[in-house]
């Protein structure tokens, strides 16, 4: 059963260098007869690796061990849904995930009626790109990474899901990350083949591809919220965000797939940044396998990367190589009436300034992640940079950004006002939150200036939503939720980081200890067996304003499999104002070993992420573009 597994992953690796071959054969010779050929071999290709995920699911769901991936990652006590999930666990299941949702998306294009609109090049075009890239998925799969090694006699159980993995978080992150960068292949490879093609098609890349890159977007924002929501209730992993190499890997394909979505808007409108907008479509492909490289190529230590499996320079030069095409193509596509740019004073020039901060982010998160690489080149002890680093240069960035978005969509297109009255109103807006968070205690500048930008900006697509014109347009209410979610979530960060009040002390049973609004007393401690492993436990009681409002159960964990490291397991009591949160570190004699804190507004940080992660589904419906742009109430899409 395992080797037919392999030989499906060998038929796609074959099948998706056959396609290729053919279809550049094609067009070298100016012919497009062989189409269906492309497409039958997209489809044989989905087709197996279906197969082959499917029976590796089979092999988690029935533990057979002799799969020596199955052993590695799942052991007879773990829960069925995280053996299941223990499926992308891991280096190889998550590679062969990855590449079942690439195949899925494809797939799926090739049904849709703007897919049979396309001219027979374009169409061409699009599957050696789309096929190039699934060649290399299963060169990775059938060698690197192969998940189907087996080992004879099987071991009698597994050596288990490390337990940071034994959260929710793990049933859901992975893959909808997965799916965002499976989505964005789609736009990425249909740029390049409509600027190859000669033909004219009916549809603009942009317009064909849009449903795709939304929920790419859509895909890739819900899977970075869950992860950080993961690492909040996970001791360790440095709260909801620890600019861990990790989470910087998947942040980088967001910013630039952002940044795409914003040149798109400016093109569909106002016809320019074609070039551009090629490049950074296509750029966002590229680097989610630039992530992948920094995450299973031994680059950079994190805590939950996939280190010593020898893809690491194939995942390299795969990203070069493909760097180099898109810069190639992307510089010598056609422009057809080629406009300059508006100028700052315009929301074309506002626009731009948000790509540009989006990419300097994104720059600098790449540079201070490669850092401990870089400065190997003079030092033998190259360093990292922390936390702070990243909080002195990227918050002050995302501030400006806040601030553009604030005043954006008050702007016209050819320069101008669209609204004083409005835009009054919203400046009134920040002024008088910046007062009122200062009278509350908000001194540090930072947070004060982007929570009163936050405030203002969620004052502003409040304007924005009673509009009539942009209640009847669908993408513009979409737009304008997003830029609302993002205040909230730049709300919750403002309070929930500099103003956490954390605490770190010894309590006996009965001690009480204060913890901002909270007064916290150790009520009881006792040891426990769970499924595959011991705990202690202490039960805290909550109380404020002299009422109890909650008790919480904080665990140290010691499991089975991995009898040489114990595990916190957090919990909270849950708050729209100041959310406890609790760990327990140890036990001194019969004391309990706590870390406590106060988080303010941590949880609007989940809300704007849950509201950024659902708006883009109020867009998929593709539109005509507008033959001419207007400064009505439909330019709040942008």
């Amino acid at each position: 059963m395992y080797l037919a597994a392999y030989v499906c992953l060998l038929i796609s690796l074959f099948a998706a260098l056959a396609g290729a071959a053919i279809g550049t054969a094609q067009l070298l010779q100016g012919k497009h007869s062989e189409l269906r050929w492309l497409e039958y071999a997209q489809g044989a290709g989905s087709l197996c690796l279906l197969i082959s995920s499917g029976i590796l699911m089979y092999a988690f769901v029935v533990c057979d061990f002799s799969v020596d991936y199955v052993a590695n990652y799942t052991d007879r006590a773990l829960p069925l849904f995280y053996r299941c999930t223990a499926f992308w666990g891991g280096h190889e299941g998550s590679m062969l995930f990855w590449a079942l949702m690439v195949s899925v998306c494809g797939t799926a294009f090739l049904f849709t009626r703007t897919y049979r609109s396309l001219s027979e090049e374009t169409r061409s075009w699009f599957l050696i790109f789309f096929l190039t890239i699934m060649a290399f998925f299963g060169l990775l799969l059938s060698t690197w990474s192969n998940p189907f090694l087996v080992s004879v006699p099987a071991p009698a159980d597994g050596q288990g899901l490390n337990p940071l993995l034994q959260n929710p978080g793990m049933i859901f992150h992975p893959p909808l990350l997965f799916l965002g960068y499976g989505g964005f292949v789609i736009p990425g490879c249909l740029a390049l083949a409509q600027a190859m093609s000669s033909q004219k098609d009916p549809m603009h890349w942009l317009d064909v591809a849009r449903p795709f890159t939304l929920t790419g977007w859509l895909f890739l924002t819900a899977g970075i919220v869950l992860g950080g929501w993961w690492a909040y209730m996970e001791l360790g992993w440095g709260g909801y965000w620890a600019w861990d190499p990790v989470e910087n890997a998947s942040l980088l394909p967001w910013l630039i797939g952002t940044a795409a979505l914003h040149t798109g808007i400016v093109e569909t409108r106002r016809g320019k940044l074609h070039r551009v907008n090629i490049f950074l479509m296509s750029l966002t492909t590229v680097s989610a396998f630039f992530a992948t490289y920094l995450v299973r190529g031994d680059v950079v230590n994190s805590v939950h990367a996939f280190g010593g499996n020898g893809t690491g320079p194939y995942l390299l030069f795969f990203v070069l190589a493909f760097l180099v095409v898109i810069t190639f193509i992307s510089l010598f596509a056609k422009e057809e009436n080629p406009r300059e740019l508006g100028g700052l004073e315009t929301r074309e020039g506002f626009v731009v300034m948000t790509v540009w901060l989006l990419m300097a982010l994104c720059l600098v998160i790449l540079l201070a992640t490669l850092w401990p690489v870089i400065s190997k080149l003079w030092t033998e002890r190259p360093v990292g940079l922390d936390q702070h680093f990243y909080n002195r240069v990227c918050l002050p960035l995302f501030t400006v950004m806040l601030a553009l978005l604030l005043a954006c969509p008050w702007l016209k297109w050819q320069g101008g006002m669209r609204n004083w009255r409005k835009l009054v109103i919203v400046f009134a807006a920040f002024c008088g939150a910046l007062i009122v968070f200062w009278r509350v205690g908000i001194t540090q500048a930072l947070p004060l200036m982007s929570a009163s930008l936050s405030a203002a900006l969620i004052v502003s697509m409040a304007l924005m939503l009673a509009e009539k014109s942009t209640r009847a347009w669908m993408p513009s209410l979409m737009a304008c939720l997003v830029h609302l979610s993002v205040a909230l979530v730049a709300l919750g960060i403002s309070f929930s980081g500099p103003y956490k009040q954390e605490v770190e002390l010894e309590l006996a049973q009965g001690q009480a200890a204060q913890v901002g609004p909270y007064s916290v007393t150790l009520s009881n401690m006792y040891e426990g067996r769970g499924n595959a492993f011991d705990f202690i436990e202490a039960e805290l009681q909550l109380s404020k304003d002299g009422e109890v409002v909650a008790t919480v159960s904080p665990q140290r964990r010691l499991y089975d499999k991995f009898p040489r490291y114990a595990f916190s397991e957090a919990t909270t009591h849950s708050s729209l104002g100041s959310e406890f949160y609790a760990t327990l570190l140890g036990v001194n004699g019969s004391k309990a070993v706590l870390r406590m804190s106060a988080n303010p507004l941590v949880n609007w940080l989940w809300i704007g992420g849950a509201l950024m992660s659902l708006a883009p589904l109020l867009g998929l419906r593709r539109r005509r573009r507008p033959e001419s742009s207007s400064d009505d109430g439909e330019g709040a899409e942008r």
